[in-house]
């Protein structure tokens, strides 16, 4: 029986498929909003976009290393580069159709 490997968060950015990466903290009044926003956006992009949530207080080194000031901060990469950036809460809408374009 194979195990399925999930792909490393490296592997993820650097693929051709866009990646929305969302920067929060659990204590994160706005960023506890985008957890319904990101389940309806996982609906309408299905498997054409993943979609990852980075803890900044448990991972501060990714949030350092994409220079997060505040949160919640939405990125979204494609190829290895960063294609779209935005800090605050962001509509599914607005965010399916920022991934559409990449």
């Amino acid at each position: 029986m194979a195990t399925e490997t999930k792909p490393s968060f490296g592997d993820l950015i650097n693929g051709d498929k866009p990646v929305l990466i969302d920067f929060f903290a659990t204590w994160c009044g706005p960023c506890k909003m985008m957890s319904p926003i990101l389940d309806e956006l996982k609906e309408k992009v299905g498997d054409s976009a993943h979609v990852v949530k980075i803890d900044v207080d448990k991972n501060p080194g990714a949030a350092q290393s994409f220079q997060v000031q505040g949160v919640p901060t939405l990125v979204v990469m494609k190829a290895g580069k960063i294609i779209w950036r935005q800090s605050g809460v962001v509509p599914a809408d607005q965010l399916a159709s920022v991934i559409a374009s990449a």
